[in-house]
């Protein structure tokens, strides 16, 4: 199995177990954004610890450099997690998972920050027109009582491609995925604490198995996207991530009975348009410049 393949598979299963993590923080109520959040890195960092001592890894950096992408990944993707468990919490569930997907988009300009990946003009285009078919999802608007919290959704995908970019940077340095996993979940953890503590609610005992059961998805899921970002560029594989917006329009109709409406199905519409040319169009100059 090539590289690209194993990218493509990886990428797929972590776009399930995020959609199965946001089903489960939207079960589990009105509970804090600190405390859900909290929960689900502590679980995280729980299962990247246990795997670290499985394979008898070092619980260090293990690459000269990559401590200040480690801290740059921490601080970009706990910002995405809070503004995605938020968005969540107020709005229909599959416009916030197709404005967090903004992600992939934002991790080819991130990677060319980082990695020095330069994008192409038509990808440049490409972000322009996502960003178009964000504000049909958006509706802006000062008496959309979710247009805040649509604008928070936006921010959590911006920040989680940084985050991306953060990875694919990591990757290429060779630090270890696990490592990579649990210096997030853990240092995500260990900023939210104090957090959490403050705005603290008490749950109940379905509440806290929905907040276990979105920790063990999103350490699976962490696992997953970590590992199909070191095994291709975002430019490759990137648009199978929006198979997550497929997961959570099934789970928002039959669990939540939530429905887009159509302003907000033009908006998946383009938003999936522009990955699938963007995809396309790299793919077939890949193949054109091996031919």
């Amino acid at each position: 199995m090539s590289k690209r393949t194993k990218g493509i598979a990886f990428i797929v299963l972590s776009a399930l177990l995020f959609a199965l993590m946001n089903m489960f923080v939207k079960l589990a109520g009105d509970l804090p954004v600190f405390e859900k959040a909290f929960f689900r890195n502590a679980i995280a960092a729980v299962i990247a610890f246990i795997v670290l001592i499985k394979n008898k890894a070092p619980m260090r950096p293990t690459v000269k450099g990559s401590t200040k992408f480690l801290i740059m990944r921490t601080l970009f993707g706990l910002t995405g997690v809070i503004c995605n468990f938020y968005a969540v919490s107020k709005m229909v569930i599959s416009d916030s998972s197709i404005l967090n997907k903004m992600s992939p988009f934002f991790a080819v300009v991130f990677a060319y920050i980082f990695v020095k990946e330069k994008p192409k003009l038509y990808q440049w285009l490409i972000l322009a027109g996502a960003m178009f078919g964000a504000v049909f999802v958006i509706k802006p608007s000062f008496s959309n009582t979710a247009f805040v919290p649509a604008l928070i959704a936006f921010l959590g995908g911006v920040m989680a491609g940084g985050a991306y970019g953060c990875v694919r940077k990591l990757g290429l340095m060779g630090e270890s995925n696990p490592f990579i996993v649990f210096f997030f979940s853990a240092g995500s953890t260990l900023i939210l604490l104090p957090l959490m503590i403050i705005t603290f609610k008490p749950m109940t005992w379905l509440q806290f198995l929905y907040l276990m059961l979105a920790g063990v998805s999103a350490a699976l899921a962490q696992f997953s996207i970590t590992a199909a970002y070191t095994c291709a560029p975002p430019k490759e594989i990137s648009v199978y991530d929006f198979s997550q917006v497929i997961f959570t329009s099934l789970i928002s109709i039959i669990i939540f009975t939530e429905t887009p409406d159509v302003y907000s199905v033009i908006g998946y519409v383009i938003i999936v348009s522009m990955a699938v040319v963007n995809y396309l169009i790299s793919n077939r100059k890949k193949t054109h410049c091996q031919s």
